[in-house]
């Protein structure tokens, strides 16, 4: 080896040792990105950062299921979409309208689609015994991707509104009122 490669070898050792990985984002362990979520205040900001945990949690669920650990593998799957209700409430909260305004609403979308075929892809190939909590998880995040459509695109064309309520004519107070 010439002293140019011991030269370049060098530097990618320096490289690799002494630059923080914290410098690089490349190796945040998956209770950091829980951890950071968790202390976000910002609903857009926590919308966003739902996609580098999701996928550190899908690795880490993903690890389990080839390890055969399957209770872990719910335990992420529900901890996910524990995270992804919170980023909603929290995006609902910061930016009541999504149409006018989808930044974290349309990143968090996207993702619960990720989630969901997460979900399908384990329930192929989990034990039935694992099954029940991930039909649960998967019950959910449908849920809250429908209703990140609904915020999303509120008119929309085909769908019959709802009937406007109409007053109870039982109750005791509407039977006073009339002579």
């Amino acid at each position: 080896m010439g002293t140019a490669g011991r030269a370049l070898a060098f530097g990618a050792f320096f490289l690799l040792w002494f630059v923080p990985a914290r410098a690089t984002g490349v190796s945040d362990t998956l209770e950091e990105l829980q951890r950071r979520f968790d202390n976000e205040s910002d609903g857009v900001n926590k919308a966003k950062m739902l996609k580098r945990l999701g996928d550190a949690q899908f690795d880490r669920e993903r690890e389990a299921a080839k390890a055969g650990d399957y209770e872990t593998v719910g335990f992420v799957m529900e901890k996910y979409r524990d995270n992804v209700r919170a980023a909603l409430d929290a995006v609902k909260k910061s930016r009541g309208d999504a149409e006018r305004h989808p930044s974290g609403y349309k990143q968090m979308e996207m993702h619960v689609e990720s989630g969901i075929r997460e979900v399908n892809d384990l329930l192929a190939v989990v034990p039935e015994a694992y099954r029940p909590p991930l039909q649960i998880v998967k019950s959910d995040l449908l849920a809250m991707d429908r209703e990140l459509l609904r915020l999303l695109f509120p008119r929309r064309p085909g769908e019959k509104p709802l009937p406007p309520k109409q007053p109870n004519t039982n109750s005791p107070a509407s039977q006073e009122k009339e002579p």
